[in-house]
Order: C-alpha cells, then sequence, then structure tokens
C-alpha cells in the first residue's frame, strides 16, 4: 500500500515531502483522488450506457416512470461511506494529532516564535540556555521594537533573524506564530504546514522535518501589495551539530540586542 501511494504521489507530481508528518497529509490527498477518480470513471461509463440505452431509437416511447430499481441509492450509500471514512479515519485524526498532539518535554522540542510583518518574517530564537526571554509590549520603544525585557537572564543569548529560520533534522519543533500588521499565512510546502498569522493572537504550531535542504517560506495569505516578497523566506533544515555551531555564533554575536540581517 505504501509503494502504491508513493508511486500515485509521483505520477500526481506531489512536491518534495520532508517532514514526518506529511506522509499523512500526501496520503490524504492521494486517497481523495483516487475517490473522485472512481467517480469520474463511474459516471463516464453511466454516461455511455444511457446514451446507448436511452436513445430513440431503443425507446420510440418516452417512459415517464423513470428508474424502478435501487442500484442509484446503494452506489450513493458507498460514495457516502468512503467519504466518511475519508473524514472520520484520516481527516479529523490528522487534524487532531496537528493541533493536540504536541511534542512531549522529554523529546526535547525546539521552541521558537514567528511574528510575521509587511513583508517578513521575524524569526526568534532562544540561545544556548534554550529559553526565550520575556518579552512585554509594555516595554516598546523605537529602540526595542519588540519589546524585550533585557533585565531577563533568559534572553541575554537571545537573538533574531528575518526570513531566515534553522532547525534541526529529526528533532520536533514548536513555534508560536502571530503577526504585527494584518493577517498573514506560514506555510512550507514541503513540511506540509500552513497556519495563519493573527494580529495579537500567538497560535502555536508543529512540526518534525526530515530531510535536510533549503526549503521555501511562503505567507498563503494576500497580505499586500509586497505580498510576492513574502516567499524570500527560507527554511533551513540541517544536523544538530550544525545547527548548534550556527546557534552558538548568532549568539555569540550580539545575544538580545542583535539586529535583523
Amino acid at each position: 500500500m505504501e509503494k502504491l501511494s508513493e508511486l500515485t504521489g509521483k505520477i500526481m507530481g506531489l512536491p518534495v515531502l520532508a517532514s514526518k508528518h506529511g506522509a499523512d497529509v500526501d496520503n490524504l490527498i492521494i486517497y481523495v483522488h483516487w475517490l473522485m477518480a472512481a467517480l469520474f470513471i463511474g459516471w463516464i461509463l453511466y454516461f455511455i450506457v444511457a446514451l446507448v440505452k436511452f436513445n430513440k431509437k431503443a425507446n420510440p416511447k418516452a417512459d415517464y416512470v423513470g428508474i424502478r430499481g435501487h442500484a442509484s441509492n446503494y452506489i450513493e450509500a458507498v460514495v457516502a461511506i468512503v467519504e466518511g471514512v475519508l473524514l472520520i479515519g484520516f481527516a479529523v485524526p490528522l487534524w487532531a494529532h496537528a493541533v493536540d498532539n504536541f511534542p512531549k518535554p522529554e523529546e526535547h522540542p525546539l521552541r521558537l516564535k514567528i511574528v510575521a510583518q509587511q513583508f517578513a518574517w521575524n524569526v526568534f530564537y532562544p540561545g544556548p540556555d534554550g529559553e526565550l526571554g520575556r518579552q512585554d509590549i509594555s516595554l516598546v520603544t523605537p529602540d526595542n521594537p519588540w519589546g524585550f525585557d533585557k533585565s531577563d537572564p533568559k534572553g541575554k543569548d537571545d537573538f533574531t533573524t528575518q526570513d531566515d529560520l534553522h532547525v534541526p533534522v529529526d528533532r520536533p519543533v514548536i513555534i508560536t506564530i502571530t503577526s504585527k500588521d494584518v493577517i498573514h499565512s506560514f506555510k512550507v510546502i514541503a513540511l506540509r504546514v500552513t497556519q495563519d498569522a493573527i494580529p495579537g493572537v500567538p497560535i502555536p504550531l508543529h512540526f518534525t522535518p526530515t530531510k535536510v535542504g533549503v526549503y521555501q517560506i511562503n505567507c498563503a495569505q494576500l497580505c499586500g501589495v509586497g505580498h510576492s516578497s513574502m516567499a524570500n523566506g527560507r527554511l533551513h533544515v540541517e544536523t544538530q551539530d550544525d545547527f548548534n555551531k550556527w546557534v552558538a555564533g548568532k549568539a555569540k554575536a550580539g545575544g538580545g540586542t542583535q539586529s535583523f540581517e
């Protein structure tokens, strides 16, 4: 079954897959297309049968009674059952896993924060201590636009980047995402991840990357005249060692006072 799904995915031209949960998303897409293909073929066959069986020569006199059997009812019931299986057996569990089953503390997830704005992705990283420092809107000033609490020792090694997201491979990642201005939508096709970024509403999302590489970050919500420039974001999936070196270098370069790149 797995090989058949992979073959179907290649035929459909599905993009590269680089996340743990992405296979479930692809399978759901493939199963829905199988159902649509079966319905398409079925309707074409029915159309051909109707043309042959109910043409004028075969039925010179109109029949106003119509169908007398229950075959159509049985077919409709089968289609409804299949749709129910797709919804209850695949779509609902997949959604529940995405919104409820977050990585446990013993899995040592990487916790980040992203604030979208017109037209960029601002990424907030904990330094080597693994904990983000405190932020508060009351601390926002012209020289402290993100409201960092500079007295919080946890934030001394924190740093920020713009349009540049780095994560380690095979390690769960939890991102709290929000927006500075309008509604944006964080989307990484290779990870099968999409989440709206809403002003003033911190929303957590999670994923586990499985393939080292560089992937495009898109905004899936029209957010203004510079919407297309939000596709400049890049997600770098690296080995744990390479990620640790990158974090150490960034933290050493300026910690919580680091400006955007």
